[in-house]
């Protein structure tokens, strides 16, 4: 047996129905729809009409507010949970994953809650004020992983608006 040999079960592929080709054919005239009515027209019902019932999405309630798609979503680790690391360790993502202290395929934040005893070197993606002073009382250091947090343009001149009061004052007058 060959590539070119190979042939379907019998009566595994059929073919398709065509509609509205003559009477002889079984689907003509109305083409299988019937007689007049909302599913014989070509417009049928709109997608999510449930027969003038109050549709799911009208009956549902609309909660305020938004959900931010570019929200970072960080893996906490509280200051209290470095104890178990020895005097001078360098705690960074690779070690906080096999201490199961945080998730892989997360950015890690760590924050003040708690006390720290030890003088560590702590490297993450972002730091609370509290846990940097705590890790900084104690001797240690902080490294924060990743590209620094990029801000945007400031705002406060429009493109094309007029210059403000302040630096209509700062301009001396054009003499004439």
């Amino acid at each position: 047996m060959r590539l070119h040999e190979l042939t379907p079960p019998a009566g595994s592929r059929k073919r398709r129905q065509r509609i509205g080709r003559g009477t002889g054919s079984g689907r003509g005239k109305t083409s299988g729809r019937g007689q007049k009515g909302q599913n014989a027209r070509s417009e049928g019902f709109r997608l999510g009409f449930e027969g003038g019932q109050m549709p799911l999405a009208q009956r549902i309630p609309k909660l305020p507010g938004f959900k931010n798609p570019f929200k970072k979503i960080y893996e906490v680790v509280n200051i209290s949970k470095l104890r178990r690391f020895e005097d001078g360790t360098t705690v960074d993502a690779e070690v906080l994953i096999d201490a199961g202290l945080a998730r892989p395929g997360f950015e890690i934040k760590v924050l003040g809650t708690g006390d720290l005893r030890r003088k560590l070197i702590v490297e993450a993606h972002a730091f609370s004020n509290s846990a940097r002073e705590a890790i900084e009382a104690k001797g240690g250091s902080v490294k924060v992983l990743g590209k620094p947090r990029q801000r945007g343009p400031k705002r406060s001149v429009k493109k094309g608006s007029r210059p403000s009061a302040a630096t209509e004052e700062s301009t001396p007058p054009a003499e004439a």
